[in-house]
């Protein structure tokens, strides 16, 4: 028995092997890495994928969270591994775009290391006060400021999070001055907004939503380039006097570098239907997430629009890479 099983691994290690040889993929296990921990928007957003893709294959299709180093751990073990199309990478865009200029040391370089296969869709961030704050709008915050300079403090999920470099972007332009208190992770900062430990704070829409609906939270604007499509009458900081003015958080599918274009294809076809279930789309609405379709030419472009754009905001807010 024993020589019979041990005989039966090896006829399926041959097979997968001369399965991978001709070409069929995938011919076995796949794995997503993810470097972020249980849980968050990304391991959510990855293991739907992920089951959705080992329903279509009949091949398991593994998530495995790579968390630490902002995020820079999993994605350097994604450019690490062969481009055979059984390591990707579902990430947000602060590993791609913003660690670039926030790091002086990085392993890995996000434009030539990685292949962008396509991206997954967007939040759109929310500039919440609290609601003892007596402001309803940009301008208002603003005038506040500036008649009580270093009083109001922002709160951000960490140092060179969006809604840190956002705010001290913020700062510059209004030419206000507010204090920044950083927390470790988005549930702690806005429970120091619920507390009113702090005044302000970009988040999620999402998360902001049921303390909005309560009455414990205000939002006021929008911080992407345009209007969200959850709630189209929330105007923008851009458009309540700061043009030019946004940031945000999206998330993409990344392979190794030189990843076959037939394996990226069928990748891009294979997600781009799960992201249009019943079960993305119940996902994305309790999320405020905002799926974004776009060609893998217009995908590069926005991850290099998104790289200028980092690094302009981290200039101005003076923030030096580590």
């Amino acid at each position: 028995m024993r020589r019979f099983l041990v005989g039966l691994v090896l006829v399926i290690a041959v097979a997968c092997g001369d399965a991978r040889a001709q070409g069929q993929y995938p011919a076995g296990n796949v794995r997503i890495i993810v470097p972020s921990s249980p849980g968050a928007t990304t391991d959510v957003l990855a293991r739907l994928i992920g089951q959705g893709l080992t329903q279509a294959w009949g091949q398991p299709v593994i998530v495995e969270n790579r968390p630490g180093a902002d995020e820079m751990i999993g994605v350097l073990a994604t450019a690490k591994a062969p481009a055979d199309g059984y390591t990707l990478l579902v990430t947000s865009n602060a590993a791609i775009t913003a660690a670039p200029h926030l790091h002086s040391r990085m392993s890995y370089d996000s434009q030539k290391d990685l292949t962008p296969i396509l991206m997954l869709g967007q939040v759109t961030p929310v500039l919440n006060v609290s609601a003892s704050l007596p402001v309803n709008s940009v301008q208002e915050l603003i005038a506040l400021a500036k008649a009580k300079p270093d009083t109001l403090n922002f709160g951000s999920f960490g140092n060179g999070t969006y809604a840190h470099v956002a705010m001290e972007d913020f700062k510059l332009r209004t030419g206000t001055q507010m204090m920044h208190i950083p927390y470790r992770g988005s549930a702690p900062a806005m429970t120091a907004l619920l507390r009113g430990d702090i005044s302000l704070l970009i988040s999620n829409m999402g998360s902001a939503a049921p303390h909005v609906k309560s009455g414990a939270v205000r939002t006021i604007a929008a911080v992407g380039a345009q209007r969200s499509a959850i709630r189209p009458d929330l105007p923008t900081v851009a458009e309540s006097g700061l043009p030019g003015f946004s940031t945000g958080a999206w998330w993409g599918m990344f392979g190794p570098a030189n990843l076959p274009p037939a394996i990226a294809d069928k990748l891009r076809t294979e997600v781009a239907r799960i992201l249009r279930t019943p079960e993305a789309n119940k996902l994305f609405e309790s999320n405020t997430f905002e799926l974004i379709e776009k060609s893998p030419e217009q995908f590069v472009q926005y991850i290099r629009e998104d790289l200028d754009n980092w690094a302009r905001q981290i200039k101005a807010a003076g923030i030096k890479p580590d």
